[in-house]
């Protein structure tokens, strides 16, 4: 019995050893959690400057991307004209609406006004006040699935069906460093040769009986070479017109009945300022019997 204590304080010595090992363990525990839970945080603020937050948490649902249905946008990428979606989407400098280039150079041969404001685009040469708009374009390529590759295609066909060499897309030229603010250099879609000196303004005076059947002109508005004759005028309003043979054209220029060989350049140096509006050579045109048709 004596041994009893030695044994039970033999004993204790292991028990204490353990519970001292697991407070030592259980010390080392809580150090290890804080450090896990420091790690933790600092893989928290690393996801945060990851993802861009400030407060290193994620974006919200309302941050993120929307998505746009096309038809909101539908209205922003079509021409007016045609009704299609834009190609070689093309806008006017004087009131910047967009068209399709074929489309706007086609109306441009009946008319020098925007078929959508009705403002007058230029007096005499509506082509030299439109710029092509490529940065909308590639929009527009971009929102339309295979929009690009069926206009690349059925130009190819068009060309080909023709017997014609198929055009090479244009390469835009490199602009030249410059010191100070980059100039954004504009040019026009089309170049008038300078031979091209005198406008002319054709109005039509009207036409008596048994002149036959005639078209209208379509286009009032012409540029031509001063050289040219009225000999020339008549023979574009005859083709144009469908005339027949036995119509005369008389062509006046003021209170003058001008003659065939007289050249524009003359005549709008000989009749002066009053043969001239808005910078134009205001021309007059009548069709009448030939006398030779006369019974």
């Amino acid at each position: 019995m004596e041994g009893a204590p030695g044994c039970s304080g033999s004993r204790s010595l292991p028990f204490e050893f353990e519970r001292s090992r697991s407070e030592s363990s259980g010390d080392e525990d809580d150090e290890d959690d804080e450090e896990e839970e420091m790690e933790e945080e600092e893989l928290e603020g690393d996801s945060g400057v990851r993802f861009g937050t400030d407060d290193g948490e994620l974006d919200s649902d309302d941050d993120r991307e929307r998505m746009i249905n096309l038809a909101e946008l539908t209205p922003y990428i079509l021409c007016s004209i045609c009704k299609g979606y834009f190609i070689d989407a093309t806008t006017i400098t004087e009131c910047l609406h967009t068209f399709c280039k074929s489309c706007i150079v086609r109306h441009f041969y009946y008319s020098n006004r925007c078929p959508k404001c009705n403002i007058v685009v230029h007096q005499t040469q509506p082509l030299y006040n439109i710029r092509l708009d490529r940065q909308l374009q590639d929009i527009v390529y971009k929102l339309v699935v295979n929009l690009e590759e069926r206009e690349k295609k059925q130009m190819h066909d068009f060309y080909k069906e023709r017997g014609l060499e198929v055009p090479k897309p244009a390469v835009p030229q490199p602009v030249p460093a410059s010191r100070g603010r980059p100039r954004k250099v504009l040019g026009s879609v089309f170049r008038i040769p300078p031979e091209l000196d005198i406008s002319i303004l054709l109005e039509f005076i009207g036409a008596n009986e048994g002149t036959g059947n005639f078209k209208p002109l379509e286009k009032k508005f012409v540029r031509v070479s001063g050289e040219a004759t009225i000999g020339h005028v008549e023979k574009f309003l005859r083709r144009k017109m469908d005339l027949d043979p036995a119509c005369q054209v008389d062509i006046i220029c003021g209170d003058h009945l001008l003659e065939h060989y007289q050249t524009l350049r003359e005549i709008r140096q000989v009749i002066g300022e009053s043969a001239v509006q808005d910078g134009l050579l205001v021309l007059h045109y009548g069709l009448v019997v030939s006398p030779l048709t006369i019974p």
